[in-house]
């Protein structure tokens, strides 16, 4: 993406996200880099997903550290980092972000916005390319290079307006550009309509294929992805459309009073499901309640072919690329690309990763809260805790680790806590993550791996739908049954709590905690004392700040209420 014109990224840091200031020197004219449709796809289309993953901190969706993925885990119940004395007190980094007493001035936050906006910027650039070169290009070609551009954005625009609620809505980098005005927010509803709009009429024009698959479509936005993203907004319609999160969720408009629309001329009304059949048709589109939405765009996922895979972990092996269940990933390849994943070698002791090669950090854990819901230790242990936590005493190939002091390595999962600095388990307290398979051939410190990081995955589409149906007063236990029986373990009532349970056990290390929370209202921060199912809570915590730095440079932008100085 080095070649994009210095005027466009310099605007656009100063005006939104004060996010670039290198100042390359070796710049390309656009005439010798978009000459072609093929050069046009490569350097405006197939360029951006070098962002879904990364080597830098806080940047990609998932594998690096400070980022998207630690604010949606790292600050819920299921997994900390802990002060381990000397080790991981980083400035009260992690400890703040478990007791969520982060600020606007963190730096990790300023970076993340920084990261998000910098693809939505480069989008829109790739969408004026496409527009500027259109001779070049076939009328197909327009359609399809443009639809998985916008594609594209309105994942970033997902998780920044998932993360930070009311935010900056940019769709044209000319009119900015020439303008030079700055841009403030949007209420977040404005910004959902739009994330789900868009994708809606970019979804016709993606390759109907298989992302996780290796070849011509490995790792792009297509009409599964974009079917998968689509029943996630839906679920989560309550939350995304009430702009008045301050003052509690409790007054929010409930799923079946939202209506969302599914477009008459993409479908069957004759669907196999038969839930189309007996819905309104307004302006060509279908009415449907949120749930049905979700229900719908689940069920699409069904038919485009993706099941559960028989067995769980393979998801997570080193070759997970035919995986039947793995809808989204970020492609790693160790010899191909840069990016990282850095959560195993960040959660490892260090004779645990030293006999691996690495350099491991002993830092990330499961809290207490997750390793009780498994059930951990009891006769009744929920089948996947072996394969998603490395907890007891330590083996690899059948050896006891064995630490410095001669002591064989016993992770102790029960005795976790924020500040471990005077425990007798300072260096040992907490389950590891153990969910993706150790690349034995991986190279720095296990972080270069050729397991591809899981974005979406169809058990959570079936769990979604459950939760669907259940708050639509539907029977949801076909779909939960189907998660349960795959790794053995016996059905049970698919209540919401019982599902909301059930998305900690198998999305653990996923990267959907804080969004499952806060639409369960549990997102309080009092983890270690809170009953299930509490009282919804009115907590601003649930959006994260807009980074000061970034409302020094943009005197529009307004600070999310309970963050004002």
């Amino acid at each position: 993406m080095k070649h994009y014109t210095l005027l466009y990224i310099a605007w656009a840091a100063m005006c939104l996200t004060s996010c670039l200031d290198e100042h390359p020197k070796d710049q390309l004219g656009e005439d010798a880099i978009y000459g072609s449709a093929s050069e046009i796809y490569t350097n405006a289309v197939a360029s951006l997903y070098n962002y879904i993953g990364s080597a830098n901190e806080s940047e990609g969706i998932q594998g690096t550290c400070r980022g998207v993925y630690d604010y949606n885990t790292l600050t819920t119940d299921e997994a900390m980092i802990p002060i381990r004395g000397g080790d991981w007190y980083d400035g009260g980094l992690w400890n703040a972000m478990y007791q969520h007493r982060w600020t606007a001035d963190d730096q990790s936050l300023y970076d993340t916005w920084k990261f998000l906006y910098k693809v939505i910027v480069l989008a829109n650039k790739s969408l004026d390319v496409i527009h500027e070169k259109k001779d070049l290009l076939s009328v197909q070609q327009q359609q399809e290079y443009g639809a998985e551009v916008k594609a594209v954005r309105a994942l970033f625009y997902y998780y920044a307006m998932d993360m930070f609620g009311r935010i900056p809505l940019i769709l044209s980098s000319s009119e900015q550009a020439s303008s030079g005005v700055d841009w403030g927010q949007v209420p977040r509803s404005t910004v959902f309509r739009f994330v789900f709009n868009e994708l809606q009429q970019a979804s016709p024009f993606l390759p109907d294929e298989h992302s996780n698959k290796e070849g011509k479509f490995y790792g792009r936005i297509t009409q599964p992805v974009a079917n998968f993203l689509l029943a996630k907004l839906a679920l989560n319609a309550e939350i995304y459309t009430y702009d008045d999160w301050t003052s509690g969720y409790q007054n929010r408009p409930r799923g079946k009073d939202i209506v969302l629309n599914v477009p008459v001329e993409n479908h069957n009304a004759d669907d196999a499901a038969g839930r189309l059949a007996d819905k309104p048709v307004v302006n060509g589109n279908y009415q449907l309640n949120a749930w049905e939405t979700c229900i719908y765009y689940c069920d699409k996922l069904a038919e485009e072919g993706y099941m559960l895979e028989d067995d769980y972990a393979a998801n997570f092996s080193t070759h997970n690329e035919n995986s039947r269940e793995n809808i989204f990933t970020i492609p790693m390849d160790k010899n191909v690309y840069v990016n990282q994943f850095h959560y195993l070698f960040r959660s490892y002791h260090y004779a645990h990763g030293g006999l691996f090669g690495w350099g491991s950090e002993n830092g990330t854990c499961a809290t207490v809260f997750t390793m009780r819901t498994n059930h951990y230790g009891e006769a009744d242990e929920d089948a996947r805790c072996k394969v998603n936590f490395v907890a007891g005493v330590v083996k690899v190939d059948g050896k006891n680790v064995l630490m410095d002091n001669g002591k064989v390595l016993e992770y102790q999962p029960l005795e976790v806590k924020q500040n471990l600095t005077n425990s007798p388990y300072v260096k040992t307290a907490g389950a590891r993550m153990a969910k993706y398979e150790v690349d034995r051939t991986a190279y720095m410190d296990g972080r270069l791996i050729s397991n591809d990081i899981v974005l979406f995955r169809y058990a959570d589409a079936l769990l979604m739908k459950a939760e669907a149906k259940v708050r639509n007063g539907e029977d949801g236990s076909a779909e939960l049954d189907a998660v349960r029986l795959r790794v053995g373990m016996p059905v049970c009532e698919a209540s919401l709590e019982n599902i909301l349970r059930e998305r900690l056990l198998e999305l653990v290390w996923e990267g959907w905690r804080r969004q499952d929370l806060i639409r369960f209202g549990l997102f309080t921060g009092a983890y270690d004392l809170r009953e299930p199912l509490p009282n919804e809570q009115s907590g601003y915590t649930t959006v994260f700040p807009i980074p000061q730095k970034c409302i020094n440079l943009n005197k529009k932008l307004i600070q999310n209420k309970g963050y004002e100085k």
